[in-house]
């Protein structure tokens, strides 16, 4: 075989095998984006998880399931089933969360259950509306909330309890309570979850550094910095409750705290609350 037959057959060998490299890697591609789309996603989601902690959990809730009278839950079948059709939103869910996270919500659309913090109802959240966050990071977000579509489940809102309001006068008698009533209170209040379940307000429980709530509410009123009015523990937490800014806890920030309690508990509510707060030595 002569030199020019032996170079056109290894040329043919090396277009042959390229063709076959070529035709095998194209075969895959739409396996290797798929993948790459989900890894994608996943990091997308991880991140998103870290900045829902951060930046949204204290009034969504830890686990996105919400804060009666305060803020509606995101991890809820109700939210990926009907809100697009009750605010009449003609885009996608996902596009939904990113423009609601980047401008903010001046007024609740349902104030009756989820008032929000005051004005506005909501903050914006993207940099270019004087927020913290950038468009990616709010993607990724909204990436994080989507994650809970398939699996979230219907979140019942609390009724408003029966009966005349508590009121914001610490001092008044109180019927006897029943600290269990006040835990299931508490929980369903989502109390447990800004104090207990992630830092966001005092911690209730003991710790190595501190005593719990209900040994701390004795001493809190003695202390140089404190600026409410309670004359006793029970008052002090009675405060805290109705009256969330008139003593802000050193390292903590005024207007974290829901402050419709005082219209939304009645006397049994408040003793109950009080009476489970005490037992948190």
């Amino acid at each position: 075989m002569s030199r020019i037959n032996i170079q056109i057959l290894l040329g043919a060998l090396f277009i042959f095998i390229t063709s076959a490299i070529i035709l095998v890697y194209g075969i895959n591609e739409q396996n290797r984006m798929a993948e790459f789309e989900r890894a994608t996603r996943a990091r997308a989601i991880e991140q998103g998880a870290a900045l829902f902690e951060q930046q949204c959990s204290r009034c969504h809730g830890t686990q996105g399931t919400g804060i009666a009278g305060l803020c509606p839950p995101l991890n809820d079948r109700y939210f990926f089933d009907n809100r697009m059709q009750e605010i009449a939103w003609t885009g996608s869910i996902e596009d939904y969360i990113v423009a609601t996270v980047s401008s903010g919500r001046l007024g609740s659309t349902r104030p009756q259950l989820f008032p929000g913090q005051g004005v506005p109802a909501m903050p914006s959240f993207s940099d270019h509306y004087g927020g913290p966050l950038r468009e990616d990071q709010i993607r990724n977000l909204a990436a994080y909330v989507m994650n809970w579509q398939e699996t979230a489940q219907l979140v019942q809102v609390p009724t408003p309890p029966a009966g005349p309001v508590v009121g914001n006068d610490i001092a008044k008698e109180l019927p006897e309570g029943e600290a269990t009533a006040g835990e299931s209170l508490a929980t369903s209040l989502g109390c447990t979850a800004c104090h207990i379940l992630a830092p966001t307000g005092p911690a209730w429980l003991a710790s190595a550094e501190q005593p719990g709530i209900g040994t701390r509410a004795a001493s809190r009123i003695t202390q140089s910095d404190y600026t409410g009015k309670a004359q006793t523990p029970e008052q002090y937490l009675f405060e805290s409750i109705v009256l969330t800014n008139d003593y802000i806890v050193s390292g903590f920030s005024a207007g974290i705290m829901p402050n419709n309690y005082a219209n939304t508990l009645t006397d049994q509510n408040m003793a109950d609350l009080i009476a489970y707060l005490l037992t948190l030595k």
